[in-house]
């Protein structure tokens, strides 16, 4: 049986790192999760879905290219017919493609722009014009401290986040009216798989950055982007909040 008073949340990249810690920070308070992953296999996302599960929670799975419109359309399709509403939309889909931009690929550029920043427009697209009619929401973006500071060998990530930060702007001007607030977190060296793979060269010139000395937790973007989903927020649209332990200030 649904449970109309619970909110449903949708979240890109949902099925590991900063995506898992956002549902199970959502699993507190049993919204329903929709989570939204493209890996090449389902182990992930079935490992999160089974700690929801132990929590009690209503949650679903579904493997999806967000870079492709018509895809993203088909989906949020299906999760208005399931679920009858979207209240909140988590943007964090994200993928890196490094090298130095003499040597960036065209397919490089295009692939990280696609999935970093083309997403965020298909799935902010697909939920606006119901939480216009329903007259509330709650869109945050997950942008990247890069977006703000540039980082050698991440034009194509850089500019994508970048984007990512002035998209949230304009949006939440657009829809401020009709009671939605638009938000983005923007992460700096956060521990997850994507910089776990780092070499420590990398690793080690990214700690001597940070004034707190140490990598950040997904649970602690997390509280970030519920924060910003919650009444405590009501007020504040349009804002980047940096999660990054003082590596930008």
């Amino acid at each position: 049986m649904k449970d109309s008073h619970s909110r449903v949340v949708v979240i890109t990249g949902g099925s590991k790192g900063i995506g898992r810690a956002v549902a199970n920070r959502f699993a507190e308070e049993n919204a329903r999760l929709i989570l939204v992953h493209y890996d090449a296999d389902d182990s992930a996302s079935l490992e999160t879905l089974k700690q929801l599960s132990e929590k009690g929670v209503e949650a679903v799975s579904y493997r999806v290219d967000v870079s492709s419109f018509k895809a993203v359309e088909e989906l949020f399709s299906e999760i208005y017919a399931k679920f009858e509403k979207i209240d909140v939309l988590v943007n964090n889909a994200g993928i890196t493609r490094d090298a130095l931009f003499m040597r960036m690929t065209e397919e490089a550029w295009d692939t990280v722009l696609n999935i970093n920043l083309k997403s965020v427009f298909n799935c902010t697209q697909s939920v606006i014009r119901a939480m216009v009619k329903q007259r509330q929401g709650r869109i945050v973006n997950v942008s990247s401290v890069v977006g703000q500071i540039g980082n050698p060998g991440q034009a194509n990530y850089s500019a994508s986040k970048a984007g990512v930060m002035a998209f949230t702007k304009t949006i939440a001007k657009e829809v401020a009216p009709r009671g939605i607030t638009v938000n983005a977190v923007a992460p700096g060296f956060i521990l997850t798989e994507m910089t776990d793979i780092l070499p420590d060269k990398v690793k080690n010139y990214f700690m001597q950055q940070i004034p707190f000395g140490r990598m950040g937790k997904p649970e602690e973007v997390a509280d970030a982007i519920y924060w910003l989903c919650s009444e405590q927020s009501s007020y504040i649209t349009g804002q980047i909040i940096h999660v990054n332990g003082g590596m930008y200030m």
